[in-house]
């Protein structure tokens, strides 16, 4: 695994912050109505991407999730402004302004979605490592779900081949403790999820996902191993997420306390501790990159209010290849 070193917390501390930055902008200009539909934040489970980025091969790797899809585009490598205009249902959105939240892609990146339908991402996922496997690419993909995902007959017929035909991919649960607002205990007979890839022989275990050290060292494991033809992984990241299921969630299903509790260990507070106590920087240079990094967003959001929106005709130009539309009866206006 590559060196941790200073710059690495650094840039942990610089991303985390502005990966929560950017979406409570998004949070704020959805009660104001700019984004419409639906919106999952990823507030609190960032140490996840930021251990991953660690670990794995930017323009080779690939990685696949769900619809708490904004800043992992981000991530890797997607233009942030492009991230909010599609948000915004912009023109100059990562598609066009018509995925908006939960469909954000980039082909470009290797990030693959953004999925709106709970665990179909995960044969998803699966599918691509067969291909990397079948054209001998040494390429690895990361395949990320949500606790709620896990019990679906599709995770268990996607472990069974990704085992028996040894395909590169590592699948992560990203378990915040809640499927929208059904808690783990309520969902099965054991609230270990890890376990389940035991049934498959596959290697398998818990990581801390509210720690990127904890995350990179995990998935650097498992990387290799995927790497090396061994085949795939099941770790679950025991993390937590700070905002509802979504931005129309009451969380009547949680106290405040518990919240609190899991904000001792946010995962941005530990990393800029560790900055401190080590003297990586100082606090008034991390002041520094909280104004950077404040500055960065509020070009996102002027980015995305003065883009256009898309002309109709996007609409059927991304939908049909024929361009004479033979099911549409009705012309355009």
């Amino acid at each position: 695994m590559k060196k941790i070193t200073k710059s690495t917390y650094l840039k942990w501390y610089e991303d985390m912050f502005f990966w929560r930055k950017f979406e409570d902008k998004l949070a704020a200009v959805y009660i104001q109505q700019k984004v419409r539909g639906f919106l999952h934040l990823y507030n609190g489970q960032e140490a996840i991407l930021a251990g991953a980025l660690h670990v794995m091969e930017l323009g080779k790797d690939r990685m696949i999730t769900a619809y708490r899809n904004h800043v992992q585009p981000i991530g890797m490598g997607v233009d942030p402004k492009r991230v909010m205009a599609e948000l915004f249902g912009k023109s100059s959105g990562t598609s066009m302004g018509l995925g908006g939240s939960m469909h954000i892609f980039s082909k470009e990146h290797k990030f693959h979605g953004g999925h709106g339908i709970v665990g179909g991402q995960i044969p998803l996922g699966a599918g691509m490592a067969f291909g990397d496997k079948y054209f001998n690419r040494d390429n690895v993909t990361l395949c990320f779900m949500g606790d709620g995902a896990v019990r679906q007959g599709s995770l268990h017929e996607t472990l069974n081949l990704a085992t028996l035909w040894q395909l590169p991919v590592v699948f992560v649960v990203e378990n915040n403790g809640y499927a929208m607002g059904t808690s783990v205990a309520r969902t099965a007979s054991h609230q270990e999820i890890w376990k389940l890839g035991l049934g498959y022989e596959m290697p398998c275990g818990p990581v801390d996902g509210m720690d990127p050290v904890a995350v990179a060292k995990g998935l650097d494991k498992a990387i290799k191993y995927a790497r090396a033809g061994k085949g795939p992984s099941f770790l679950e990241m025991k993390t937590y997420r700070y905002r509802g299921h979504s931005m129309s969630d009451a969380q009547k299903y949680r106290t405040k306390e518990e919240v609190d509790e899991y904000r001792k260990i946010d995962p941005i507070t530990q990393v800029k501790e560790i900055i401190l106590k080590n003297k990586y920087a100082t606090q008034k240079q991390l002041d520094e990159i909280d104004a950077k990094v404040k500055a960065a967003v509020s070009e996102c959001e002027k980015f995305a209010e003065s883009s256009p929106f898309p002309e109709k005709s996007v609409m059927y130009d991304a939908v049909y290849e024929q361009k004479d539309y033979p099911f549409i009866k009705h012309k355009l206006d």
